[in-house]
């Protein structure tokens, strides 16, 4: 059985740091891409960032870029969102996704797996 964990959310004021990990198993992931979502109430899931199988590309949604970095280590089929200078608006409930069908996989139906979510909360 796959199965995608995540850990490290919690609450954080403005301006903290947090360091999400998503430690897979039942499979390898180490030749795909694997992303972040999250999703806050009442809005759809978005696209955080993804790195690829060889963690040589990584890409960002705009809202993050500069303060988030996504990060792979395929001998412990493990990656990671470092997540610097939050802000209240980052508050969401955080997925890891694996599997994604190409390199560039920016939107949830192109990753086959996904984690229980983790609580991200940024107060003011």
């Amino acid at each position: 059985q796959v199965q995608l964990v995540e850990s490290g959310g919690g609450l954080v004021q403005a301006g903290g740091s947090l360091r999400l990990s998503c430690a897979a198993s039942g499979r390898t992931f180490s030749g795909e891409t694997m992303g972040w979502f999250r999703q806050a109430p009442g809005k759809e899931r978005e696209f955080v960032a993804a790195i690829t199988g060889s963690g040589i590309s990584t890409y960002y949604a705009d809202s993050v870029k500069g303060r988030f970095t996504i990060s792979r280590d395929n001998a412990k089929n493990t990656h990671y969102l470092q997540m610097n200078s939050l802000k209240p608006e980052d508050t969401a409930v955080y997925y890891c996704a694996g599997g994604g069908i190409r390199s560039t996989s920016f939107v949830p139906r192109q990753y086959a797996y996904w984690g229980q979510g983790t609580q991200v909360t940024v107060s003011s």
